[in-house]
C-alpha cells in the first residue's frame, strides 16, 4: 500500500509540472523568434544588413526574448502579455524588412 501511495504522489507531481509547463506556452512566439533571427543572419550573409543594423536588430530580439521570459515567469501568460509579445514581434518584423531593403550595404 505504501508503494502505491508513493507512486501516486510521484505521478501527481509529474502531472502538475506538465500542466504548469503547458500554461506557460506561447504558440508561435518561439518559432517566429527563430525565423526572425534567421532573417537577420541571412541579411548579414547577403550584405543587406550592416554590422550596426544587425547588432540593433539582435538587441531588439533579445528584448523580446526577455519579455517572453518575464511573461512566462509566473506560469501563466495572459492575453495582454501574449498581445504585447505579438505586437513586439510585428514591430521587429517590419524593422527587419525595412533595414534589409534600405539600400545600405556593408
Amino acid at each position: 500500500m505504501k508503494t502505491f501511495l508513493s507512486g501516486l504522489a510521484v505521478m501527481s507531481l509529474c502531472v502538475g509540472s506538465v500542466a504548469f509547463a503547458q500554461l506557460a506556452e506561447i504558440p508561435g512566439i518561439d518559432q517566429r523568434q527563430a525565423n526572425q533571427e534567421q532573417r537577420i543572419d541571412q541579411g548579414i550573409a547577403s550584405g543587406q544588413l550592416t554590422g550596426h543594423e544587425a547588432a540593433r536588430l539582435n538587441r531588439q530580439q533579445d528584448r523580446i526574448d526577455k519579455m517572453e521570459n518575464h511573461a512566462k515567469a509566473d506560469g501563466v501568460v495572459t492575453k495582454r502579455e501574449r498581445a504585447r509579445l505579438h505586437a513586439a514581434q510585428d514591430h521587429a518584423s517590419r524593422t527587419i524588412a525595412r533595414q534589409k531593403h534600405d539600400r545600405q550595404h556593408r
